[in-house]
């Protein structure tokens, strides 16, 4: 039992109530003469005679007393039922003043939850039935001994309510009670002694009233509720049997104590000591914190639209079986060949739309908290007492190889956007690699450091969005807009001014680099001539001078890349690295800026900017750099070497950053307790400079957000070369962590012993490590995977330990523990930039896994895919992350060749895949089935483009011959065909209702579709075959970045038409159906046999195809109908051949005299 003031112990873990009670006794008012054997005798309620020993053995009640009773009431914390500290001794509580009420309430447990309304849950009283009427408040109802033969009231204190000075709640009147104690002060009902205080002293009934009942830990959902049951089944059988437990709501309403603490009612500090003053409720504490939260959740489709989609799918492939199945049993036997080649070509459609459907059937959407992430990562903390970021570091990589078709201002603006980017500055590091080794991109990135000074502290000072300069002054609309500072207008306009001022420069510079050259070069050719002179005689002859057409830095140096005439060991294929440290790496602390009267005032702003650094790899004649992919590995290891961040982002030159906080938006999924296993988060690619119409389906919306968002319910989404943020350590081809490898029944795999010959390309090493030998095998291993960097193997450990995730809860089973990456980064030195150097050096990866199974996958022109493949192969996971705002934005060719360019490119890399060991059907058992089927489909779909030329071309031959695919137009073909294009158009419309993409962009994407498939996609089968049978080298073209200004020219090369043998098929066919159209109706109006049924199904087909290539044909005809001569030439030209290749197929019947003889000797077929 407690004593007065006594709390509950800070280790206990049951809900306490401690009662503490002050008595004076005041001498009786009568004395009662002593008993025989010199006892005190006095009589009770009941008439009876009870003797005492002593005065002090006399009860309370027959001593006339009042007892006074001042307790407080500790309540277990809602929901954890964690106990609380220790409270001072309390004031009296009063009692409601009304009854009725308070009697209503008696009976009632509230409890509420996270987004729950607050209930009142009735509770069953265990009280005598007879009783229960016998007044209004429950505390003042009346109880009857529990000891059998004995009628006197249970003891009470001064306001009517039960006391049980035993755990088990047994019921007991004061005499009964008096005479247990001295009989051995066990209990009567569970036959336990009475217990003793926190003191260790035994409890006096006479100065102590007995502690109340504990709640139970065996039920969660009691003690959520705070529930006070007993703590022994024996006791609450008793209590079942004999009467009713301590009524602890009755309590609260009936007194000036509180529901507790929970989320419904909060007592203020020290509440239960206020009495009857002032209100005692507070604000609840939030039980939900921030930290605790997910950092990302996933969410499916509503089951309205899902499940319908689902259902059409199922019917449309049953419909498309039965369909192929009537179509093989019912042959057109007058056109055999006709019918044939349809058939073929239907099965493989069919197929194809099989490999492409099924895919799509779990899309998933998934959303971020940003506010939690920084909860957990950027605030206050015991592991965080300064706020420090504990966020992961994180490398970005821009790729540029030539500044003709990559202009260097739009490379800047990129840099310009990374700069800026919402994310902890000694975090971030930029690195741009430029393939190409050119001055001019080396000079504009020095122009956009040196502007970036401005520029990041007038975003950060002004919250500007975008964050590329060029888009951000481009915008339309009020700049001032949402805007609260008063000198946002004076920064803007000087900001404006400096960046204009920079676009000059840069857009100088190539003229500003021959200048400089020439000029360095005839001073050169000056001294030669002069050292020359100097040393030769008069009778000897001079010869000419030759002095090498340099390329010349500002500083009179030559520049270590690629000269602009060329030179030895300075061409674009043969010259040396360079490294160089544009912005060296910020300080640990943060900067505040001043006022300067000559820029902006940056008072109270972190003026520091991230580490911006350039990197050429050394290229030299006689090795495979392996284009983008060898210098992307480049970067991976020089990074390593000097910054090391846990993850990489990739960027093109033209996409940049416009969602500034797009690098946190990824981080929330990578850094969520289940995103250990996940090897990159791809952003959708959103575009800029796109004509309104779309009329090449540049913005690839339905492939954005309708397969890629699919795919994120699956595996994850591919990689698709850009917009990506990776974890380093997968790109290192290791292992996710926590995999296991299962048998083929499912029970764990035994680890092999490490053999000697080459791993296959599914074997990975594993990070967590085998322990004993395996450590020291995979440490000779090293060198073959990653090359002899000492520095570069050292760091691999230490990427994997900052990519991990906080480990802040049980659930986190590989995880790094909070506040371990608060120390500062490492400076630079010159033993890292050598290191850095040696690591990018062309013989490097010689004997090595780079571009094998670690970094960038070589061997295709579509090298991101390859990589996102073997990923997955390897049993990773990737995440879709769609924000609401862009994270990403770039540019697309608009140019109808450019375009058909750009799809050769990305189908000849597919076919590539197709016929390589990256083909899915030879994948490992950790990639998942649907998974499998998407990457099969992206080698097989370029093959379709066979099977859609020859279907393009049936309806010309139908009209051309007189015949049809089928034998007659039925009905059962008819409704098959009504069947088949109902359930496609529906299934269109719900996946733009699930995805959110228009049913104009489908219709492009259709469109475009069949333009590329005629086309681009017929033309990499080729080049696929070429390269698969004999060798032959597959050119790598670049995508041209335009950098137009101005309305007028926004738009300009959409209407160039740029001749390319690609366009010849699509020309081809669009001629061949106009000829057959207009041949197949002059037939059927002039024969007297008029076969309408074959004349609409040939036209109805002919149609399709010129719909499909309609904005092939707008292409052709450029600006305002100035259509080149050369599809005028191509159009005669294919008319002269059909009508030559006809006749001499069919030649006319001479001397015919049948009616449908048309102009003399000539007769249609």
């Amino acid at each position: 039992m407690a004593s007065t003031g006594s709390s509950i112990p800070p280790g206990g873990s049951r809900s306490q109530m401690i009662l503490a009670s002050q008595r004076s006794l005041k001498p009786p008012s009568s004395t009662s003469p002593r008993a025989p054997g010199g006892m005190i005798t006095r009589r009770s309620s009941s008439g009876r005679y009870i003797h005492f020993l002593s005065q002090d053995d006399i009860p309370i009640e027959m001593l006339g007393e009042t007892l006074n009773l001042n307790y407080t009431v500790h309540m277990p914390p809602t929901p954890d039922n964690q106990p609380m500290s220790a409270t001072p001794e309390g004031k009296p509580a009063a009692v409601p003043p009304k009854a009725e009420q308070q009697h209503a309430v008696s009976s009632t447990l509230f409890s509420g939850g996270y987004q729950n309304a607050t209930r009142g849950h009735l509770l069953d009283k265990l009280i005598d039935r007879n009783q229960s009427n016998s007044s209004q408040i429950a505390g003042s109802r009346r109880f009857s001994c529990s000891i059998p033969g004995c009628e006197e009231k249970v003891m009470t204190d001064e306001r009517g309510r039960v006391i049980t000075p035993c755990e088990c709640g047994f019921k007991i009147c004061r005499d009964c009670y008096v005479e247990a104690l001295n009989n051995g002060g066990v209990c009567r009902g569970c036959k336990d002694p009475y217990k003793a205080d926190d003191l260790g002293t035994k409890t006096d009934a006479r100065s102590v009233l007995p502690q109340l009942p504990s709640v139970q830990e065996d039920s969660t959902e009691e003690r959520r509720l705070s529930v006070l049951t007993p703590n022994k089944p024996a006791a609450s059988a008793i209590l079942g049997n004999q009467g009713s437990e301590f009524d602890h709501t009755g309590w609260l309403f009936e007194t000036k104590g509180t529901y507790g603490y929970g989320n419904a009612v909060w007592p203020k500090e020290d509440a239960y000591l206020q009495g009857n003053s002032g209100n005692n409720v507070g604000a609840p504490p939030d039980f939900h914190e921030k930290s605790k939260q997910p950092l990302c959740r996933k969410t499916g489709i509503a089951p309205a639209i899902i499940s319908p989609y689902r259902l059409l799918v199922l019917v449309r492939l049953v419909v498309l079986v039965f369909f192929l199945w009537w179509r093989v049993v019912h042959p057109n036997k007058d056109a055999v060949w006709l019918w044939g080649m349809s058939v073929v070509c239907e099965i493989w459609f069919a197929f194809s739309w099989i490999l492409d459907q099924l895919p799509k059937l779990c899309p998933v959407n998934r959303f971020t908290d940003l506010s939690v992430l920084r909860e957990k990562f950027e605030m206050p903390g015991p592991s965080n007492p300064k706020g420090r970021s504990d966020l992961p570091g994180v490398d970005v990589f821009v790729s540029t190889a030539d500044p003709e078709k990559e202009p260097p201002l739009v490379t800047a603006n990129t840099i310009l956007s990374i700069l800026a980017a919402q994310y902890p500055v000694e975090k971030l590091s930029c690195y741009i690699s430029d393939d190409g080794g050119a001055l001019l991109t080396f000079e504009a990135l020095a122009e956009a450091a040196s502007f970036a000074q401005m520029w990041v502290p007038f975003c950060k000072k002004h919250d500007i969005e975008p964050r590329n300069p060029e888009s951000y002054f481009s915008l339309k609309g009020d700049p001032t807009k949402n805007k609260k500072r008063a000198d946002f207008v004076r920064d803007r306009r000087r900001v404006k001014r400096e960046y204009d001022e920079m676009k000059v420069r840069i857009n100088g510079l190539p003229d500003a680099i021959r200048r400089r050259s020439d000029a360095y070069n005839a001073h050169e050719e000056i001294k030669v001539k002069r050292e020359q002179l100097e040393s030769s005689t008069l009778s000897v002859n001079i010869d000419p001078v030759k002095v090498v057409k340099a390329t010349w830095m500002s500083d009179g140096t030559h520049w270590p890349g690629t000269w602009s005439l060329g030179g030895k060991e300075h061409g674009k294929g043969d010259h040396a690295g360079i490294i160089q440290v544009m912005l060296a790496p910020p300080s640990h602390d943060p900067i505040l800026g001043k006022e300067d009267d000559d820029l902006i005032d940056t008072t109270d702003i972190d003026i520091r900017l991230p580490m911006l650094v350039y990197v050429s790899r050394e290229k030299r004649p006689g090795y495979d750099h392996n284009k983008k992919a060898g210098a992307m590995n480049a970067l991976v290891r020089t990074s390593a070497v000097m910054s090391n961040g846990a993850f990489v982002l990739n960027l093109d030159c033209d996409h940049y950053i416009y969602n500034s906080l797009a690098i946190r938006e990824a981080m929330c999924f990578m850094m969520d307790p289940s995103g250990d296993r996940i090897c990159y988060v791809q952003f959708p690619q959103r575009f800029e400079g796109i004509d309104p119409n779309d009329r090449y389906a540049n913005n690839n919306t339905v492939f954005f957000d309708v397969n890629m968002r699919a795919l994120d319910g699956l595996q994850g989404p591919m990689y698709v070369g850009t917009g990506c943020m990776f974890r380093r350590i997968a790109l290192y081809g290791f292992d996710p962590p926590r995999y296991k490898n299962r048998g083929c029944c499912g029970g764990r795999k035994k680890p092999k012993q490490v053999k000697a010959k080459k791993e296959s390309d599914e074997t990975a090493l594993n990070m967590e490590g085998a322990g004993g030998d395996g450590d020291e095998i995979e440490a000779q291993l090293m060198p073959k995977s990653f090359g002899n960097s000492a520095v570069l193997a050292a760091s691999i450990a230490v990427a994997e330990f900052q990519g991990r995730p906080l480990a802040d809860s049980d659930r986190v089973k590989y995880g790094r523990p909070p506040g371990a990456l608060l120390a500062p980064r490492n400076p630079l030195d010159a033993d890292t930039l050598r290191e850095a150097i040696s690591v990018i050096s062309c013989f490097y990866e010689d004997r090595t896994e780079w571009g094998n199974r670690v970094g960038w996958i070589y061997g295709s022109v579509t090298e991101d895919v390859v990589t996102g493949f073997r990923m997955h192969n390897r049993g990773w996971r990737s995440i879709y992350c769609v924000t609401k705002r862009d994270a990403f934005r770039g540019t697309a060719p608009i140019n109808l060749t450019d375009r058909l360019h750009q799809v050769l490119r990305w189908a000849t890399g597919s076919v590539e895949i197709f016929f390589s060991r990256n083909n899915a059907l030879l994948g490992s058992r950790r990639l998942k089935l649907l998974q499998r089927v998407a990457y099969l489909n992206v080698g097989v779909y370029p093959f379709t483009s066979i099977f859609l030329v020859v279907y393009c071309f049936l309806p010309a031959l139908s009209l051309f011959t007189g015949q049809f695919i089928v034998q007659n137009l039925n009905v059962t073909f008819l409704v098959y065909l009504f069947t088949i294009t109902t359930t496609l158009c529906i299934l269109a419309i719900l996946e733009v209702r699930w995805s959110g993409i228009t049913l104009e962009e489908w219709w492009r994407n259709e469109q475009f579709w069949l333009i590329g498939g005629t086309s681009a996609h017929l033309a990499a089968v080729l080049q696929g075959l070429l390269k698969v049978t004999a060798g032959v080298d597959i050119s790598f073209t670049l995508t041209s970045k335009s950098s137009t200004e101005g309305e007028e020219d926004a738009y300009a090369d959409l209407y160039v038409v740029k001749w390319s043998a690609l366009l010849i098929p699509p020309i081809t066919i669009m001629m061949i159906n106009l000829i057959a159209i207009a041949v197949g109706v002059a037939r059927t109006v002039y024969s007297d046999t008029q076969k309408w049924s074959q004349l609409i199904g040939g036209v109805f087909f002919s149609v399709w195809v010129l719909t499909h290539l309609y904005p092939f044909a707008k292409g052709l005809m450029g600006r305002r109908g100035r259509t080149p001569t050369i599809v005028f030439v191509w159009a005669g030209l294919l008319s002269i051949i059909i009508s030559l290749l006809w006749v001499s197929i069919s030649p006319p019947s001479p001397g015919s005299s049948q009616d449908s003889t048309i102009g003399g000797s000539f007769q249609f077929p």
